[in-house]
């Protein structure tokens, strides 16, 4: 009878925490969605594309149509001195030519005999074109360029952005739930210590034990109690760091529910959800990846500028020609009324644009360099990474072997004690050998999941 209560009290108490705790799941995959939705962080970087866009809209206003007018009257003593109006309406074009239409009319007793003009005022009709600078290049046409090539960078910050938030939020879930597996273990060996110091002390009673034992079962008590305490600190921190990147609309923090509990079968879904299984496939590149998107759209933009640098090596030749009509013979054409301009401008050493010029071709090199860089540096990690990833895998195989040893081992003293052929302190060995292997496959499996999500940073593919 003795033999059958010793077996009922080591053989008949093993529970898991997550018989006792509601199935309500926060899986890894419904966390990451509300990341992506309502983290701030994310959100503002989704504003980068819409201020690129803005910048678009400027740019593109140095090509809009303008109207000015200027006007001025001078009156002294009851006599006209002048009264002087020039206005026109120019548009610009794409390869520097502007077309211009003007109306000017003055009249006055004092005028200045350049600024005549029929009675009625005189209309315009002309072109300007530049003959050297900016003919095929110039500032607005720069910055139009610029400004559509920086929507393409900023769709690719905003991935770059958005990812290291996606993987500290991935590594806080990772942390949540290698302190809820802690407190679920020691849980459960804390509830078994306690059956057992409940056993031994009947066993001293009936006199089969000697007392001494009782004060070795109790000290195993306070140790997992002081451990289980221990771990529900952590989970409790571990759970107000997950809560920093719980987020409603309208930036409404959340706090998570503590009946809510991690994903059970995280390790078979990770790399389902972080796509990291795509490694696998033989037709991936990193021809797309945001980093070299990043880059190449800066060399771009550089190319851009040097090219406005090498047209500051042409001589400036702007050649205007404005058609003249009185506004009542307007339909009546009359070449020889007419107004033209030459302006030319040239440095004789150049010494300026020249060294703007090199400048410029020196920003294309160094980020150029710092592509080709990058592009092997991102191909290595890539590679380390996943070499990790199967390392882990063999490991997790190892230490779950080992953790169903120890189970053995710790079973196989617990039977021996029940005969009266082992010891307390035996058992308590055995079961913190138990213990240690439990947490090192805890740890184990945490390391997977956030070098999992390491490698999802690298691929830096968030949608």
């Amino acid at each position: 009878m003795k033999h059958v209560f010793l077996a009922f009290l080591f053989f008949g108490f093993s529970i898991t925490a997550q018989e006792v705790l509601p199935s309500k799941e926060l899986t890894y995959n419904e966390f990451l969605g509300y990341v992506k939705k309502y983290h701030p962080l994310v959100r503002n970087a989704n504003l980068e594309i819409s201020k690129s866009q803005a910048n678009l809209m400027m740019a593109r206003g140095g090509f809009d149509p303008k109207i000015e007018v200027d006007f001025s009257e001078k009156q002294f003593k009851d006599r006209e001195y002048y009264s002087i109006l020039n206005s026109s309406f120019k548009i610009p074009t794409w390869y520097g030519v502007e077309i211009k239409a003007g109306f000017d009319n003055s009249e006055g007793v004092y005028l200045n005999p350049q600024n005549t003009l029929p009675n009625q005022g005189l209309t315009s009709l002309g072109i300007t074109v530049p003959l050297g600078q900016g003919l095929f290049i110039n500032q607005r046409m720069a910055d139009l360029q610029k400004a559509k090539m920086q929507i393409e960078l900023s769709q690719a910050e905003k991935k770059l952005q958005a990812i290291v938030v996606l993987y500290d939020a991935s590594v806080a879930y990772f942390n949540w739930k290698k302190s809820f597996n802690e407190v679920a273990l020691y849980d459960e060996y804390s509830t078994n210590a306690k059956i057992r110091f409940k056993g031994i002390q009947s066993l001293i009673e009936q006199g089969d034990k000697p007392a001494i034992d009782s004060v070795e079962a109790g000290m195993i008590v306070k140790n997992r109690t002081l451990n289980l305490i221990d771990s529900q600190l952590k989970l409790a921190k571990a759970k107000l760091e997950l809560s920093n990147f719980l987020w409603l609309e309208d930036n409404i923090p959340l706090e998570l529910a503590d009946d809510l509990i991690p994903e059970a079968q995280l390790e078979f879904t990770i790399q389902e959800s972080l796509r990291t299984n795509d490694l696998l496939s033989p037709d991936f590149t990193i021809t797309n990846h945001p980093k070299i998107n990043a880059l190449q759209s800066k060399i771009d933009m550089l190319n851009v500028d040097r090219k406005l640098k090498a047209n500051m090596l042409l001589p400036k030749i702007d050649v205007g020609y404005s058609y003249l009509s009185e506004p009542s013979y307007i339909d009546n054409f009359q070449f020889e009324d007419y107004k033209i301009a030459l302006n030319f401008y040239f440095p004789l050493f150049l010494r300026k644009e020249r060294g703007s010029l090199k400048l410029a071709q020196y920003k294309v090199q160094e980020t150029e360099y710092t592509m080709d860089l990058e592009k092997v540096q991102l191909n290595n990690k890539i590679n380390a990474q996943k070499m990790e990833i199967e390392s882990l895998l063999q490991q997790k195989e190892l230490i779950k072997s080992l953790v169903e040893d120890n189970l053995m081992m710790l079973n196989s003293e617990e039977r021996l004690f029940s005969f009266g052929e082992s010891s307390l302190f035996l058992i308590n060995t055995r079961e913190n050998n138990l213990v240690s292997a439990q947490l090192s496959k805890i740890a184990l499996e945490n390391r997977f999941f956030i070098s999992n999500s390491e490698l999802f940073k690298i691929m830096a593919n968030p949608d």
